[in-house]
This record gives structure tokens, sequence and C-alpha cells, in this order.
């Protein structure tokens, strides 16, 4: 199914989507603060409103943490902190049990939270990758394990992750790797990406080939049915709060041609600037869980999601 699709049986204004916010952790009727002004400007788009406790559903309790959301009240788009892949299929079963349904199902929210789920559609985009799978709390590969992980990508500078985030402040130490033919530095850091990580970490292990990119050239677009709606600045970057003044969408044609292969309703994809002056996807991930920077004007995002009708 392509992401550019038309969508049948759009809602009018009167049947406009929902959107499950995270609860304030100390007062479970309130929003998260975090949230208080997307929830405001959801709102105000036409859209339902619905709270989830995220406390409960990391520890477990998925019909709980759904309580408060009204029975056969519709589908909706969850808005809030990330949650792991299989916590949120959780989320989705409990909201079924209510009459309830997400918007961006359990195997969708996988495929663009986790870099192995969207990195064959974006791969001339992207900087090469590796990944291997490794549980929380594991012990790292090998050197020779990694060394093997390690070779397809060639010698040269790499990057450890896991499927969904780097340790990228604490650069040398647990996130770049100067070359990634030498065994021992590629195990050194990788054991201590690994051990930060402990129970955190996401899915496995990913490496990545180093590109250069220009200081401050990043931007976040957000996707809707394929469409590119909103571009911010990247959230990391409070000191450029602004989007460039550059436009990727305009200038990476094949990027919504990526995008729409995905075949995702909600997305966001990150991009920095090279060196060279060519946009490279840094990320992709689930539109439901990425941050917005301070400021941004998010009144068109949320009204056309919204509005987004039935796929």
């Amino acid at each position: 199914m392509s992401g550019t699709s038309s969508t049948s049986g759009t809602s009018s204004a009167n049947e406009r989507n929902g959107f499950l916010f995270c609860a304030d952790p100390l007062r479970l009727s309130r929003p998260d603060p975090q949230f208080a002004d997307e929830l405001a400007t959801a709102r105000a788009a036409g859209g339902r409103i619905a709270l989830l406790d995220h406390d409960a559903l990391l520890a477990g309790d998925a019909a709980g943490a759904v309580a408060r959301v009204a029975r056969d009240s519709g589908p909706y788009w969850y808005r809030g902190w990330m949650i792991p892949s299989g916590r949120y299929a959780e989320l989705e079963a409990a909201l079924a049990a209510r009459g309830c349904t997400l918007l961006t199902g359990a195997a969708g929210y996988r495929r663009a939270h986790e870099l192995p789920g969207w990195y064959e559609e974006f791969g001339a985009l992207t900087p090469r990758s590796v990944w291997c799978a490794l549980a929380p709390g594991a012990p790292a590969p090998t050197a020779d394990e990694l060394a093997g992980l390690a070779a397809p990508l060639g010698p040269g500078p790499g990057i450890v992750k896991d499927f969904v985030k780097s340790r990228k402040h604490e650069w040398f130490e647990a996130c770049y790797v100067p070359e990634l033919a030498d065994r021992e530095q590629l195990a050194s850091v990788v054991g201590r990406f690994v051990e930060l990580q402990d129970a955190f970490l996401a899915g496995g292990l990913v490496l990545r080939a180093f590109e250069p990119f220009v200081a401050g050239g990043e931007a976040r677009v957000w996707w809707v049915d394929g469409e590119a709606v909103l571009t911010t600045a990247h959230p990391d970057t409070p000191d450029t709060p602004n989007a460039p003044d550059r436009d990727p969408v305009r200038e990476l044609p094949s990027l919504r041609e990526a995008v729409g292969r995905l075949g995702l309703r909600w997305v966001t994809t990150d991009l920095a600037l090279r060196e060279d002056g060519v946009w490279r996807v840094v990320e992709v991930g689930d539109g439901q869980v990425s941050g917005l920077p301070a400021g941004a004007e998010t009144g068109e995002l949320f009204a056309a999601l919204a509005a987004a009708g039935a796929r």
C-alpha cells in the first residue's frame, strides 16, 4: 500500500480522529505538561482527546493504562513518549478490547520506529548500515563477531547505536568508532554502548558508516499519508531552533518516493546536510513518538491528522 494512496471515506468535520496523549504521571486526569500545548492544538483541530497512563503501560498493565479511554470511541493516533515495540502491541490489544483502534498498528509502529524496518526503502539515501539482534542486558558480541558484522561496511569510521537510538552525547566513549577495521577499538566502543544502554537497549546492535555533516544543517520532516505537512528543526539542536532555509523535500525528490514505498501513515524523516551539500536521511521515526522543537507551529500537522481518512 503506497503512502500516497488516496484515502477512502475521508472524515467529516464531526468525525475527526482521536488523539491518545500521555497523562501527567502525578495526576492522571491531566495531560503530561510536555504535551499540553499539542493537546490544545489537536483539540482545536476537532480531534477527540483521551489520556494514557504511560507508566502503567511500561510496567505491563496495558488494560490499566487505557482505563480512561471511552469504550467504542473510535480510532486514535497515539501522541507521547516512546514506547518499546512489544509494549505498543500490548497497547493495541488493550484498546481493541475496549472497541478502539490505533491508526498506526503495532507492525507499522515497529517498522518506522526501528532501523531494520525502514532501512531497505531508504538505503540509497542513508549511511550504509548492518545490524544484529541483541537482547537487553545481554553481553556485547565478541571482537570476532563484531569484525564479521562490520566487514560489509569496509574500512573507515563508523557509528554505534541500537535499533532506535544512539548515545551521541557520549560520542567518543559509546558512539563513534574512528576505524571500524580496528577490532579492539570497535569492541571497546560497542561494549561501552551496550553497558550504558543496559535494560533500555532496543532491538539489537547497529553499525553505520560515518558521514560528515554540516553543523546545524538538520531538519525533521513530518509526513501524513505520504505528504510532507511540516518541516522543523531537530529538537536536539536548541541552538538552531528554526528549520534550515534549504528545503530537503524539494531538493531530494527521492525522499518522497521512499516515504511512499514505506507505506506508513504518520512518520518523520530526520535529515542532515553532508559536507558535500547533499541531504542524507539520518533516521526515520514513527511520528507519534517523534519530538517537536519548542515553539514549532503545529496547527497544520494536527489538522491533517485529525482529518485523515480511514485506510
